[in-house]
């Protein structure tokens, strides 16, 4: 270091010292004085407040109120809304049933950025808090009440998910798409893929999983009686995961597929087969854009499952019968290593072929399937209800059938044909996308099949009422996969359970709020007017001595006779009865003190005589105070509260 340079550094070294030591002389001197002035106050503060008379005053009472109504609104809301939704208070099984219990999420698309890019960073951080949090204790009370066997997603798991770069990869949208884009969008877009990339798209999976993930054996990992174990399946995709069509991206659904798991896949719970189909990407075979561009990359893998799924299907009851009823039709290979050519390959798992057991069928898709305009979704449809009894056509309650930039309300009648025929055995199908409950039974072309469009469980996602699907499924089967004798022709029921509304829960808040204040207000007014005790501490008198006036320490000098002498002498200043200090404390020759001490100090012990004036029995400068005083104490107090049962869950 040059000795310029290092000059410098000593002077900075030199001042920095010289700071550091007359701080240390302030804390010692005047600094520790301070200190303990301001404990001595605080404490002197508590011990006038942990007296049982404002321990157990209204104040502190209107608090334990607020504190009833916060643990209604943050903990015991949403149990007490699923715990109706208990399986036994709507399952119509036989009494010796074993039913697989099943439940439904769509939609949870967790918000980010993407979602308003025009609302500021606290307002977007305040947002993302109060919905994660509604999230967060609808899914908790889901597993502790309910305890599902299985959970499967809809798709649409973040909000802007086809949104944030790439790690790797092409990351620009289509010349057929990027017009799409709303104008805010445009605004925005270049920002979107200049900060947020694929760090920002783990920490939005990271924080999908510590709300969904992280919780599902926080209620225990046991199944129900006769389930081989619970499952949880996220792999879904929605429109905003990974885009729609045409739109789709490849490194983004690849991205998706890696955390999430793939999209297109057969599960077998409950005696019941769940085929999930990524029908955002199938929907790119039926785009217009197919006719002028190759993207055979986007619904070739999709196509590719739907041509061999019913193979799979067959191959998966198989094992699964295999695994109840003990037949081995395992794989028995010896661990060698053999050419290709001359392996024995006759022992891999085989379809069975066309006619050998197949498990009722259920098909989850993110986008509902087609359905003519105007078809109604029923009375339980938040938007608009339904009449019951009334099969006319109601736009109103109805799923619009249309289409914009990544998104499109329903899929082709095409892609919806394809789907149900491909899949086959469809007793039931189940959709999310559009956050609105809505049930119908299909046309002949897509064999009748009934279908349930799921509602949201977000609060933010234009639903006032959110909620999610219970599915029970009962199969009982011989070894062959036959349905045992007394076994239901119906073997899925199924039940919305809706969680809380959230404005009326912050109706109640504000209506209560208004309540308190109205309540403190009249208290106050009637405090100087009834001459209650109030809440308001007095202010400290300075000093610890009695007030002392001059009057009280120099009495006047009296005659023989009783009479004033204002000349005075100090012979006749104590003059009326014999004795140095006989009427010391006397002026009129009675006996007792001068001052008394409850009378001019005190009001009778009670009440402080600063309160009020004798001649006046109201005071707006008493009110005021005593106004603020109670309000602000039950302020905090509540709002205490609040944080802690936000914080803890």
């Amino acid at each position: 270091m040059p000795p310029s340079d290092l000059s410098v550094a000593e002077e900075i070294y030199r001042g920095l010292a010289s700071l550091l030591s007359l701080l240390w002389q302030w804390i010692k001197g005047p600094g520790m004085h301070k200190a303990a002035v301001a404990a001595a106050v605080v404490m002197r503060q508590v011990r006038r407040n942990l007296t049982a008379r404002r321990l157990l005053s209204f104040p502190h009472l209107l608090a334990f109120f607020w504190m009833l109504l916060l643990l209604w609104g943050e903990r015991w809301i949403f149990t007490s809304h699923v715990s109706v939704c208990d399986w036994k208070n709507w399952e119509k099984w036989p009494k010796d049933a074993t039913p697989h219990h099943l439940v439904l999420i769509a939609d949870p698309q967790i918000l980010d950025p993407h979602t308003n890019p025009d609302w500021p960073s606290p307002v977007l951080a305040t947002v993302v808090a109060v919905t994660d949090r509604y999230l967060k204790q609808g899914y908790h009370a889901l597993l502790h009440q309910l305890h599902p066997d299985s959970l499967f997603f809809l798709g649409d798991m973040l909000e802007g998910g086809r949104e944030w770069k790439t790690r790797q990869g092409h990351f620009v949208d289509p010349k057929w798409g990027s017009r799409g884009r709303t104008a805010k969008e445009q605004r925005w877009v270049k920002t979107w893929h200049r900060k947020y990339g694929d760090d920002f798209w783990l920490r939005e999976y990271q924080r999908f999983g510590n709300i969904f993930f992280a919780p599902w054996n926080d209620a225990g990992s046991k199944p129900g009686p006769w389930q081989r174990g619970r499952k949880l399946v996220a792999s879904l995709p929605g429109n905003h995961d990974i885009g729609f069509g045409a739109m789709v991206q490849l490194p983004v659904r690849d991205r998706f597929q890696a955390y999430f798991g793939e999209g297109n896949r057969v599960d077998v719970i409950g005696n019941h087969t769940v085929v999930s189909v990524d029908s955002v990407s199938l929907s790119a075979g039926t785009s217009a854009q197919r006719a002028e561009h190759d993207l055979s990359a986007i619904y070739g893998p999709v196509h590719e499952f739907l041509d061999g799924v019913q193979a799979t299907k067959r191959k998966m009851a198989q094992n699964e019968l295999g695994f109840w009823y003990g037949i081995e039709r395992g794989i028995k290979h010896k661990h060698n290593v053999e050419d290709l050519d001359k392996a024995d390959l006759t022992r891999w798992p085989r379809d069975p072929g066309p006619g050998a057991a197949d498990f009722p069928t259920l098909l989850l898709t993110h986008v509902p399937l087609y359905r003519e305009p105007a078809t109604p979704c029923g009375p339980q449809r938040e938007h608009w209800p339904q009449k019951k009894g009334s099969n006319e056509k109601d736009p109103a309650n109805a799923i619009s059938v249309v289409a914009g930039y990544q998104y499109q309300n329903v899929l082709s009648e095409e892609d919806s044909v394809r789907l149900v025929k491909s899949v086959g055995n469809v007793v039931h199908v189940f959709s999310g996308d559009d956050h609105d409950y809505c049930e119908l039974v299909h046309s002949d072309s897509k064999e009748n099949v009934r279908e349930i469009t799921v509602k949201t469980m977000s609060m933010t996602q234009g639903v006032p009422t959110p909620g999610f699907l219970m599915v029970s499924l009962w199969n009982p089967i011989d070894k062959d996969g036959k349905p045992l004798p007394g076994a239901p022709e119906q073997t899925v029921q199924t039940h919305l359970c809706l969680l809380p509304n959230q404005l009326s829960k912050y109706m109640n808040y504000i209506a209560f709020t208004i309540f308190s204040l109205i309540i403190l207000a009249v208290r106050a007014f009637f405090v100087p007017v009834l001459r209650l005790t109030p809440f308001a501490l007095p202010p400290e008198r300075g000093g610890a001595s009695l007030p002392i006036y001059k009057d009280k320490i120099e009495p006047p000098i009296t005659s023989s006779s009783g009479t004033s002498n204002g000349g005075g002498g100090g012979s006749t200043r104590w003059a009326g009865k014999k004795g140095k200090h006989r009427h010391r404390w006397s002026t009129d020759g009675s006996r007792g003190p001068r001052i008394t001490i409850n009378e001019d100090y005190y009001d009778g012990g009670k009440a402080w005589k600063t309160t009020t004036t004798r001649g006046d029995r109201f005071s707006f400068k008493v009110m005021a105070t005593e106004m603020w005083t109670t309000t602000w104490r039950v302020t905090w107090i509540s709002v205490l509260i609040w944080i802690y049962l936000i914080r803890n869950g």
